[in-house]
């Protein structure tokens, strides 16, 4: 279908919150932002959820995973779920669990997992869900350690004890409870997870529910900052239940809306993975299918064999995870038939989608529902519990970050750059601070009370806030050239990857104090493959990347972005593709999968004097 019959079609009718907000401007040129709409009452506690839908709907299939040697679906209804969460709550509660004994979980999504966060949470006992690459990918687990003796856990609980054997000799695990689910870890005293299941629940779990308050801790979040080591982000019951209220606010579901069903691959130890998609998706009664995928080369196809058997009526991803599955539903009429069949709208992160990406969507919307299908996304951080700006409404323009939620004070700051904001927060949904760092719960705020997240923003129309707002960078990542011209590292990196589709996974952007921008560029080795002919797949990774098509590919992506661009910080002038990838130990990628810019400029200094000073494997971009 033409591009602009499919831009002509209308979308799916979704009924949505109205743009109603109201803005106050200030003589310094700060401007307060947010929605006329109040904010709805809100749950107690997370774990209400789970009781009113195992009362509500006890044989709805809340989790279902695959399992064993044929990889069959095990699912587990509400009503299941609620019995085996008391089991482990009085499990916990019998060992003196509370407050002050966190439950630390080790291992990827599971469905061992979810119940045993349900279970913390009943038991008041702080869950401290933490990144799996701390455990598998990191050769001296010095961050895991940190973060072990942050949180000082009264439980680690793994998954396989086999593959998590290596990280937990690095703990000093006497006086911790351990519990794993497949395999004993070597030479280790560990519980197994059935131990805990066969536990008969008794009154006390209702007396501990009970005595849930909204500022009760619910979880402690890990987020990463410029240092590299994490920060625990504290989470009330409050901020997730508010901020789960919020999103339910955004769109209103109807009585005959079909039972919400997600296929999540989404870390829950990360913000928006275990509070937005896992516990939304809980909050709505629905049944979330665990997505043993990602996407990622040789791991997506993961995805599509449960796609074929899973039809979302919901579905995010990030934007690399989107350039594969457009592919694979261009290629298989089935496959796109069966995902498009309950889909009412879509979702995407980490990165501003591609335009191309958007429309090869919406035709594929177009062409297996007769609609066009909206693509939401919002804003926030680990600190805002996570979404404190969302696109509530169907909208043709990507990039957009939106408005504020319900219940969000947004503070605009001027930068300086005209039309560039810095942006604050003030709302029920963000985090009381660090745990045990009170120092930089401190340097949180500003003397109005509002958390400084260092994200810059700008409206879509300045004339017209009802068009919300664009995200445009980190403000503390932003630099000058040599000529004083200011860098928006964040707006310029997102523009360069998608320009340099699909040679790049990711790029750092260099040039403070030079006269010019530059960029290292952390290849997708599979498309860069898939670029070179038959040989490409026996050449070495450093052949590869200096092969005439990757080159060629970025070349010439970041020389149409340089023509476009205005200005020399809209440019790419040179740039080198790294052999080595990202590496966790030196604090390049962030628990949440994001590439650290100040962390990976520091560790790589060697590649930026030499991109600087030129010679082999630097490639000069034209443009402008």
């Amino acid at each position: 279908m033409p591009l602009d019959s499919v831009m002509q079609t209308p979308f799916k009718p979704i009924e949505f919150l109205s743009r109603d907000v109201r803005i106050e401007k200030r003589h310094d040129g700060t401007i307060l932002l947010q929605s006329n709409h109040a904010l709805k009452p809100y749950e107690r506690h997370v774990p209400a959820f789970l009781a009113k839908w195992a009362a509500a709907a006890p044989e709805r299939v809340w989790l279902a995973q695959r399992r064993g040697p044929d990889r069959d679906w095990l699912k587990v209804t509400y009503a299941e779920a609620k019995r085996q969460v008391d089991a482990v709550t009085q499990a916990l509660l019998d060992r003196g669990f509370g407050p002050d004994k966190p439950v630390m979980i080790l291992s990827s999504n599971s469905i061992e997992f979810a119940l045993l966060g349900m279970a913390a949470m009943q038991a008041r006992a702080p869950l401290a869900p933490v990144s799996p690459a701390y455990s598998v990918m990191s050769q001296d687990h010095a961050k895991l350690r940190y973060v072990f003796d942050l949180i000082k856990p009264g439980l680690v609980f793994v998954q396989s004890g086999e593959i998590y054997a290596r990280a937990l000799a690095a703990l000093e695990l006497e006086g911790v409870l351990l519990v794993h689910v497949d395999k004993a870890p070597p030479r280790m005293q560990s519980l197994p997870w059935s131990e805990l299941l066969a536990t008969r629940a008794t009154d006390a779990v209702a007396k501990s529910i009970e005595q849930i308050e909204p500022k009760t801790v619910g979880k402690f979040l890990l987020t990463s900052g410029s240092t590299g080591m994490p920060k625990a982000v504290i989470n009330t019951h409050e901020m997730m239940c508010a901020n789960l209220a919020m999103g339910q606010m955004a769109r209103t579901r109807q009585p005959g809306d079909p039972v919400s069903v997600q296929l999540d691959w989404l870390p829950w130890n990360h913000t928006m993975g275990g509070n937005a998609t896992f516990q939304g998706n809980l909050a709505e009664g629905g049944t979330t299918y665990i997505d043993d995928g990602k996407p990622l080369p040789g791991l997506f196809e993961e995805t599509l064999r449960n796609l074929r058997e899973v039809s979302p009526t919901y579905f995010a991803n990030v934007p690399a995870g989107y350039a594969m599955l457009a592919t694979a539903l261009e290629k298989d009429e089935a496959l796109a038939r069966r995902f498009f069949k309950n889909l009412n709208s879509l979702a995407y992160g980490g990165a501003t989608l591609p335009s191309d990406l958007y429309e090869r969507m919406e035709a594929l919307a177009v062409r297996h529902t007769g609609y066009r299908l909206p693509f939401v996304t919002g804003w926030g951080s680990t600190e805002t519990a996570p979404t404190a700006t969302t696109v509530h409404w169907a909208s043709e323009r990507v990039g957009l970050i939106g408005l504020p939620f319900p219940g969000v004070q947004l503070k605009l700051v001027p930068t300086g750059e005209t039309g560039r904001y810095e942006l604050r927060l003030k709302s029920v949904i963000v985090t009381p601070g660090y745990h045990r760092r009170p120092d930089l719960t401190a340097e949180m705020f500003d003397e109005e009370g509002f958390y400084k997240i260092g994200d810059a923003g700008r409206f879509v129309d300045p004339e017209d806030p009802s068009w919300g707002l664009i995200f445009d960078g980190r403000v503390v990542e932003d630099f000058k050239l040599l000529s004083g011209t200011f860098v928006l590292v964040g707006t310029l990196r997102t523009t360069a990857i998608a320009a340099a589709t699909p040679v790049l996974q990711d790029a750092v952007i260099c040039g403070q104090d030079r006269d010019h921008v530059g960029l290292l560029g952390f290849p997708n080795i599979a498309a860069c493959r898939e670029l070179v002919d038959d040989r490409g797949a026996k050449m070495t990774t450093a052949e590869l990347l200096a092969h005439p098509a990757v080159v060629g590919a970025l070349r010439d992506g970041l020389a149409r972005m340089n023509a476009e661009g205005k200005g020399s910080s809209m440019q790419v002038r040179r740039a080198l593709l790294m052999v080595e990838p990202p590496s966790v130990d030196g604090h390049e990628i962030t628990d949440k999968g994001y590439i650290n810019q100040r962390a990976t400029l520091e560790r790589r200094k060697a590649l930026v004097d030499k991109l600087y000073a030129g010679g082999e494997g630097v490639i000069v971009i034209g443009g402008a």
